[in-house]
C-alpha cells in the first residue's frame, strides 16, 4: 500500500525567488480555442504604463479546473474570515486608488 501512495506523489520544487511571489492588482484573461491567457499585471497610481508581470497559459480543462478550485478556495475563506466584498462593477481606467491627486 505504502509503495503505491509513493507512485502517486508528485514532488514539486519551489525557488526561492518563486516563491517570493508577483504582486498583482489586475487580470486580463483571453482566450483562443485551445488556450486560456491570463495574463497578470501591476497598476500603479500616477503611472500611465503598466506591464505584465506574469503570464499563465492554461489548456481549457485546467482552466476549468483552476475557476473550480479558486471558487472552492474563496468559500473556505469566506466560511473563517466573513464575505469578501467586491465592487458591482469592474473600475474603469484609470484606475481610482481612492487617494488624492499627486501635485508637483
Amino acid at each position: 500500500m505504502e509503495e503505491q501512495q509513493n507512485e502517486n506523489q508528485l514532488n514539486i520544487e519551489l525557488s526561492e525567488e518563486i516563491a517570493e511571489g508577483v504582486f498583482s492588482n489586475l487580470a486580463i484573461i483571453t482566450h483562443s480555442n485551445t488556450e486560456f491567457v491570463l495574463d497578470f499585471i501591476r497598476v500603479m497610481p500616477g503611472v500611465p504604463k503598466a506591464k505584465v508581470k506574469s503570464r499563465i497559459i492554461l489548456t481549457p480543462e485546467h482552466a476549468k479546473r483552476l475557476v473550480h478550485a479558486m471558487l472552492d478556495n474563496v468559500e473556505k475563506f469566506e466560511a473563517i474570515n466573513g464575505r469578501i466584498k467586491t465592487q458591482e462593477e469592474p473600475p474603469g481606467f484609470p484606475m481610482n486608488f481612492g487617494g488624492p491627486t499627486a501635485q508637483a
